[in-house]
């Protein structure tokens, strides 16, 4: 199986689409694992074997990934990548750099047409991509080189941000040069005047080992070379996030060389939930929550039990789980894919019983507190030891309350196992992602209404699971 990765906007779904769908006419396998995350987890994906392949852009190599000074000849771009077993090769043809944009009527009310003139637009708010903020070759060294760095700036998802700018609540974005949006809201891009930013030329990185392993399907990815221009790739970005086309659709209809269509695609909210994807995103997410939820319970209901045996360590153990809570959930992701050295669903899995521990530890802890000291003195009374008493007093007349515990868990890790999109586990989160990469409310909400109704059905069977329970366990 070839499988192909994309970074998390727009035109790296699009180009992710048309290489696995070109290896897929040759007669490969292919897959496409959608919008992993930023540049240093694809890097971190392609070195572990967890893709063959994504598309990215030699300015994004040189500086972000390979920290060099300048972006080299491909011959010394490769000569670097082969240290870590991957190459740089098959430029589809265009350029896409980075810049900042405005909204012309603002830009000219200012008199701003360079970059450097922000340092007269003190009250500027910028609102720029997450990995923009923390490239090598975005705004710090952005910031240092203009001498703005005392600007408001936030971090936005692009899509957002375009959607911000266009209501007046920021004044300057970070784009990309093939992007439609800078059209469609007339948006003046600031001309980089002393020329901090590299080419950004599109190339394909890819394993070593994949014209070997795949020969057949990377000659026919080697045809791609050469062959998208920039005003192609405009075409295809603006049918994604103006005329709302699927990623896959654009992708096909310009492989079949069909121009896309120009009016703009009607879909209806209950046409994208019920999409051919439905089935496989739900069983990916019911596989994430279940595998997640039977940790978090083998985990929590011991600790639960130590919590409540010896208060001085149940004191650690819930301010430990308390504290997991509070890590940022991408955060997280990111320390296991170093940890672990991959992405999918087992870095996904641990991150969602992490975040399910604490309602478990502290249902099972609470429950075993209220069962009282007559129900363990009658036990004992008939010669049980301490394990007897554990395991047929206290835990049977304890299961409400530790299933009230698991109850929550479940919930909550239904709605966090959206994040699981984000390092190629799958689940409806592939929907949410896709849908902040455009700003497309409707994909946006394919993802979280199938995500709300999983968790209501989840609640629902384990509250009857916990009632049936009650009168076997003491009445109410």
């Amino acid at each position: 199986m070839l499988k192909v990765g994309s970074k998390r906007f727009t035109e790296s779904y699009v180009l992710g689409e048309v290489i696995a769908q070109t290896a897929a006419a040759s007669g490969a396998k292919a897959e496409h694992r959608p919008g992993l995350g930023n540049t240093a987890i694809l890097f971190a994906a392609l070195k572990s074997g967890a893709i063959d392949v994504y598309p990215d852009y030699t300015g994004t190599i040189a500086l972000e990934l390979l920290r060099l000074p300048g972006v080299p000849l491909l011959e010394e771009l490769n000569r670097q990548l082969s240290a870590h077993g991957l190459a740089a090769g098959v430029f589809p043809g265009f350029s896409n750099s980075y810049a900042l944009a405005m909204r012309e009527p603002d830009a000219a009310a200012r008199g701003i047409r360079r970059v450097s003139d922000l340092r007269n637009f003190l009250d500027a708010r910028l609102g720029l991509s997450p990995e923009f903020l923390n490239r090598r070759d975005g705004w710090p060294a952005l910031s240092e080189t203009y001498e703005i760095g005392g600007l408001a700036v936030r971090g936005l998802e692009h899509g957002l941000a375009y959607a911000a700018l266009a209501r007046g609540e920021i004044d300057v974005v970070d784009v990309y040069t093939t992007d439609p949006q800078t059209r469609r809201l007339g948006l003046r891009v600031l001309e980089d005047d002393q020329r901090f930013f590299p080419e950004y030329e599109a190339v394909l990185v890819y394993r070593l080992d994949l014209p070997s392993r795949h020969p057949v399907a990377w000659a026919a990815i080697e045809k791609l070379h050469g062959t998208i221009s920039a005003a192609a790739m405009l075409e295809m970005n603006a049918a994604v996030e103006l005329e709302r086309k699927a990623f896959p659709e654009v992708a096909r209809d310009w492989l079949e060389k069909r121009p896309p269509v120009t009016a703009a695609g009607q879909r209806s909210l209950a046409g994208a939930v019920f999409a051919p994807d439905l089935l496989r995103l739900t069983l990916e997410h019911l596989r994430l929550v279940a595998a997640s939820l039977l940790l978090s319970i083998a985990a929590g209901i011991p600790l639960g039990i130590l919590a409540q045996r010896v208060p001085r360590a149940g004191r650690w153990i819930l301010a430990a789980a308390g504290v997991l809570q509070t890590v940022p959930s991408l955060a997280l992701l990111a320390f296991l894919i170093a940890l672990l050295d991959r992405i999918g669903a087992l870095p996904a899995v641990l991150a969602l019983s992490l975040y399910a521990l604490l309602p478990v530890i502290r249902g099972t802890e609470v429950a075993l507190a209220g069962v009282g000291d007559r129900m363990r003195d009658a036990g004992r009374a008939l010669g049980m030891s301490g394990g007897q008493l554990m395991w047929l007093v206290e835990l049977p007349l304890a299961v409400p309350g530790v299933l009230a515990g698991i109850r929550t868990a479940a919930v909550i890790n239904v709605g966090t196992a959206t994040i699981a999109a984000f390092v190629g586990a799958g689940g409806y989160g592939e929907r949410i992602v896709a849908g902040l990469a455009v700003n497309d409310h409707v994909v946006m909400l394919s993802g979280a209404l199938p995500a709300a109704a999983l968790a209501l059905l989840i609640e629902w069977g384990l509250r009857l699971c916990e009632r049936r329970l009650r009168p076997e366990c003491g009445g109410r």
